[in-house]
């Protein structure tokens, strides 16, 4: 059935909004997958706050005009499925590849991220980012190591004279 003028533009609006407030985005083609395996892949995503959506390359070309991912129109060819990633760019990444483990018709083609376009490849790369509080602890980590080391190193000489004074006792009771 075809989509009306209207229905377009709603459509092209739509995918718009979605992708002016994504991070990244993934191209990837769907073709076997039945309907209860978009369903759960729908029902994956939704969970990790990630969007996808199957629209016409025509209209997702005209969506993506004017934002980040605007680089992906030379990749859309074929039957896509688009998996639209908001504040954690790896979420999207990370339930593609998960779901593609048991479902091989799942297949990436094309991965936009920061405004280039990335091979399939980095599917794995992008998967591997830190959340954002991952990131967040990490910082945490990095910034909290240099005060642990300092109150270490001032700890350090009192527990070496009590250690001292354990194995002089230690002696003299063995004497």
């Amino acid at each position: 059935m075809s989509l009306t003028l209207e229905q377009k533009k709603r459509v092209v609006a739509e995918v718009n909004e979605v992708a002016a407030s994504s991070q990244a985005a993934i191209a990837a083609e769907y073709l076997g997958l039945s309907v209860s395996d978009m369903t759960e892949l729908r029902v994956q995503a939704r969970a990790q706050g990630v969007r996808v959506r199957v629209v016409k390359n025509s209209l997702a070309r005209r969506a993506f005009a004017g934002t980040d991912f605007e680089c992906l129109a030379d990749s859309l060819t074929g039957p896509l499925l688009l998996v639209f990633s908001g504040e954690d760019p790896g979420a999207g990444a990370r339930i593609v590849q998960d779901f593609a483990k048991t479902h091989e018709r799942l297949v990436t083609i094309a991965i936009a991220f920061a405004g280039e376009v990335r091979p399939a490849s980095d599917l794995k790369l992008l998967a591997s980012m830190p959340t954002v509080d991952e990131a967040r602890a990490q910082l945490l980590a990095v910034m909290a190591a240099p005060a642990t080391q300092l109150v270490r190193t001032l700890a350090e000489p009192a527990g070496q004279f009590v250690r001292v004074l354990a194995a002089y006792r230690d002696q003299k009771q063995a004497a």
